[in-house]
């Protein structure tokens, strides 16, 4: 990525945790990114990069005091999406149902941030840009590939994001995935969205992160290695190989080799 994410396109991830170096570590020998406990005044968060290009964020959970929350935020991967006007979008999701987490703010010069929860609850964050676009690698391995909400209400959650972000939701093309529905920006699929009927009874709405890998399975064995749990083992699906892991700390993320060619298209 050499400049701006079209908005509505998923433009980042990021991760709070209560033990940020053993996360940086996790991440560092999994998928090959290098990253370190930030400077204080950015709250130590940690931009972790691939190729020297940035690809996610991991921060320590804990209050802008610098103490401890009680009860502790869950432990979960964030999606931001692009977005042209980042407190426009949070009123807009106010007016559609949604609830805001975390108050739109400037994030220095790099841009604006806010974390939001769709009608149905599923937490996702917006991000307008100032110097910093988003990822600078998307859809190759090691990096972010797709996005996917889970949510109880599929008909109810297209009509949210459609009246809060500019994207259209629709069924896929693709055989083999009917009844999934795409989440577009100017026809192009960034993101996905299904039912919570395949998840364990109780299973909240929530947004999944994809990362891009070569090998799946030896991804998965190499994750339980180092701690983390299997929750759907290596399985073939119409676009690729995938599995869905929780870190050591809980973080749930899936990992997919696809079946497309390499040479992704532009997310722009």
């Amino acid at each position: 990525m050499n400049g701006a994410y079209r908005p509505g396109t998923p433009c980042w991830t990021d991760l709070m945790v209560p033990d940020q170096q053993a996360a940086l570590d996790f991440y560092r020998d999994l998928l090959g990114w290098q990253g370190e406990v930030g400077p204080a005044e950015q709250g130590g968060y940690s931009v972790c990069t691939l190729k020297g290009q940035p690809v996610a964020g991991i921060m320590k959970a804990m209050n802008p005091d610098g103490s401890i929350p009680d009860p502790a935020p869950p432990v979960a991967w964030t999606t931001y999406f692009s977005v042209e006007d980042a407190a426009a979008t949070a009123a807009a999701s106010a007016a559609a149902g949604g609830a805001t987490v975390v108050e739109a703010m400037d994030v220095m010069d790099l841009g604006k941030m806010a974390v939001l929860a769709d009608a149905q609850g599923g937490v996702f964050g917006v991000w307008q840009p100032g110097v910093f676009a988003g990822a600078g690698i998307v859809n190759e391995p090691g990096a972010m590939i797709w996005n996917e909400l889970a949510t109880s209400d599929t008909k109810g959650a297209a009509a949210y994001y459609e009246a809060v972000l500019p994207l259209t939701t629709g069924p896929t093309e693709i055989p083999g995935a009917e009844g999934y529905t795409e989440l577009k920006v100017n026809s192009r699929a960034v993101g996905g969205m299904m039912g919570l009927e395949q998840h364990p009874p109780g299973t909240p709405p929530h947004w999944l992160v994809y990362f891009s890998v070569d090998d799946t399975d030896s991804v998965q064995d190499a994750a339980v290695r180092a701690g983390a749990t299997v929750l759907a083992p290596a399985f073939d699906m119409p676009v690729g190989r995938m599995a869905v892991l929780a870190d050591p700390q809980g973080a749930v993320f899936a990992v997919i080799r696809t079946q497309q060619d390499p040479e992704q298209p532009d997310p722009r």
